[in-house]
C-alpha cells in the first residue's frame, strides 16, 4: 500500500510539473523566421509586433531572415522546425499566393502550418510619374482601351503582390497593357520618376515619401477602405473600379503539430501587441492597419486567399514556375 502511495504520488507529481512546463511557454528564446529581406515590409511588421510580444514573455525573440523563392524557402525551414513553439514563421501573403505559383513546394501549405494570427494590411497605391497626363484611375482606364498595350505597367517580378495587384487591375478594369518586370520595387519606383514606366501598383510603404514629396503621382489604393496615411486617395472601387482590391497582409505560423496550448498563447499575446498604443502608431506611421482575428479566423482567412489568388493567377494564364 505503501509503494501505491508513493507511485501515486510520483505520477500526481509528474501531472504537475508537465502542467508547470506547459504553463511556463516560452522558456527560452524563440526564434522567428522571416521570409523576406531585412527592411522588407514583412521584416518590418514582423519585428515591431514580435518585440512587444518578447516583452510579455520576458524571453528573447529572436528575428531571422531567410529570404528567397518567393518566401518559401524560410517557410520551408518552419515546416521542418520542431513543433515547440519555439520556431515561429512570419510571412507576407505570399503564403497563400505560393501554392499556385510554383509547381513544386517543399511542404504542404495547408497541412505542414498552423495558422496562428495575422499582423497587419496594407494597400499597394497606383502611382504614375509627377508628369504623367493620368490624373485619375478613368484617365488610365480610358487611355488603356483607347489603345491596348500602349501603357506599361512595371513589377517587382512574376508572382509578386505588385504583380498579382496589376492583374487584378487588369482584368477588373478588362484592359490590355505592356508588362515589365523587375528585380523589386525600388528599380520600378525609379523607373517611374523619370517616366520610363507609366504605372505601378508600389507598396505603400515603399512610396509614400515619394508621394507626399510629389515625385509621383498616387490614383488609388488596393485596399477596400481608404488608408489614413493618403486620405486624399481613393480606393480603386471609389475610382471606378470594382472588384480590384488585392491589399498586402502579413501574419504568424507555426509549424503542424505545435501544442494547442502554445498556439493560444501565442495568438494571445499577438493579439495583445497589436492592441498596443505605441506598436499601432508604429504599424499606422508605415500605412499598416492592424488586423485582430483568432486562429480560427485567420485559418479561413488564408485559405480564402489562396482560394482568390488562384483565381486571379488561373485566370491571367500564369504558368507554375
Amino acid at each position: 500500500m505503501k509503494s501505491l502511495r508513493i507511485a501515486a504520488a510520483c505520477v500526481l507529481g509528474l501531472g504537475i510539473a508537465t502542467g508547470a512546463l506547459a504553463q511556463a511557454y516560452p522558456s527560452k528564446p524563440v526564434h522567428v523566421l522571416i521570409t523576406f529581406t531585412p527592411g522588407s515590409s514583412t521584416d518590418i511588421v514582423g519585428r515591431i509586433v514580435m518585440q512587444k510580444v518578447s516583452e510579455y514573455w520576458g524571453q528573447p525573440v529572436i528575428p531571422e531572415n531567410r529570404p528567397g523563392a518567393g518566401g518559401s524557402i524560410g517557410s520551408a525551414a518552419v515546416a521542418r522546425s520542431t513543433p515547440d513553439g519555439y520556431t515561429l514563421l512570419i510571412n507576407s501573403s505570399a503564403h497563400a499566393v505560393n501554392p499556385s505559383i510554383y509547381a513544386k513546394l517543399p511542404y504542404d501549405t495547408e497541412k505542414d502550418f498552423i495558422d496562428i494570427a495575422p499582423l497587419s494590411v496594407q494597400p499597394n497605391v497606383l502611382v504614375v510619374s509627377a508628369t504623367s497626363p493620368y490624373k485619375t484611375v478613368m484617365d488610365l482606364v480610358n487611355a488603356a482601351k483607347a489603345k491596348p498595350g500602349a501603357i506599361n505597367f512595371g513589377h517587382a517580378g512574376i508572382g509578386s503582390g505588385t504583380h498579382l495587384n496589376t492583374e487584378r487591375f487588369l482584368a477588373a478594369a478588362n484592359i490590355k497593357v505592356t508588362q515589365i518586370p523587375f528585380k523589386g520595387t525600388p528599380e520600378v519606383i525609379t523607373n517611374i520618376m523619370s517616366g520610363a514606366v507609366d504605372c505601378y501598383w508600389a507598396p505603400i510603404s515603399a512610396a509614400l515619401s515619394q508621394v507626399k514629396a510629389g515625385k509621383v503621382r498616387a490614383l488609388a489604393v488596393s485596399t477596400a477602405k481608404r488608408n489614413s496615411k493618403l486620405p486624399d486617395v481613393p480606393t480603386t472601387g471609389e475610382a471606378g473600379v470594382q472588384g480590384a482590391d488585392s491589399p498586402l497582409w502579413f501574419g504568424v505560423w507555426a509549424p503542424a503539430g505545435t501544442p494547442a496550448d502554445v498556439v493560444t498563447k501565442i495568438s494571445t499575446d499577438v493579439r495583445k501587441a497589436l492592441a498596443d498604443k505605441g506598436v499601432q502608431e508604429k504599424l499606422a506611421n508605415l500605412g499598416n492597419d492592424s488586423l485582430d482575428m483568432s486562429p480560427s479566423e485567420f485559418s479561413k482567412f488564408v485559405r480564402d486567399e489562396m482560394a482568390t489568388y488562384h483565381r486571379v493567377i488561373t485566370g491571367a494564364g500564369i504558368k507554375p514556375q
